[in-house]
């Protein structure tokens, strides 16, 4: 009997070690980047939702991934809004699974006429959110 119990342990050690994908990331880690319950990664999702939550939400579609803000304006810059489209491409927590665009108009007697979006605006916005998505890992594996 004192034979079983290192052997059963041993067993469970091999098949949780087969669990991993090329002996790097464990299921256990997979499963916290991915989500099944909205079609896209929890973290990109929730950390997007986050960061543009001082916009108006024009659509939200969590099983396609894409946000699409409503027009936004800065109350101290009146005559300039902005609209920002997030997708979110991928279940797992990656630079390359998040797009962001971002469309400006500036006032002009009236009409509202496109402008180009300042250089390093929708790069800071990706930026921004993928520094949030993965702080909201860290604290949920930690």
């Amino acid at each position: 009997m004192n034979f079983v119990r290192p052997l059963l342990l041993t067993a469970i050690g091999l098949a949780l070690a087969a669990c991993s994908r090329g002996g790097e990331t464990p299921r256990a880690d997979i499963a916290a980047a991915q989500t099944t319950t909205i079609g896209v990664n929890a973290f990109l999702w929730r950390a997007s939702l986050e960061t543009l939550s001082f916009m108006p939400m024009a659509q939200v579609d969590s099983t396609g991934g894409v946000i699409v803000t409503d027009w936004y304006t800065n109350p101290q810059v009146s005559e300039e809004r902005v609209k920002v489209t997030v997708y979110i491409l991928d279940q797992m927590l990656r630079a390359d699974g998040l797009r962001v665009a971002a469309v400006r108009q500036q006032n002009s007697n009236g009409n509202w006429v496109d402008v180009p979006v300042r250089a390093g605006t929708v790069q800071k916005l990706e930026e921004t959110i993928l520094t949030r998505a993965r702080d909201i890992r860290r604290s949920q594996i930690g």
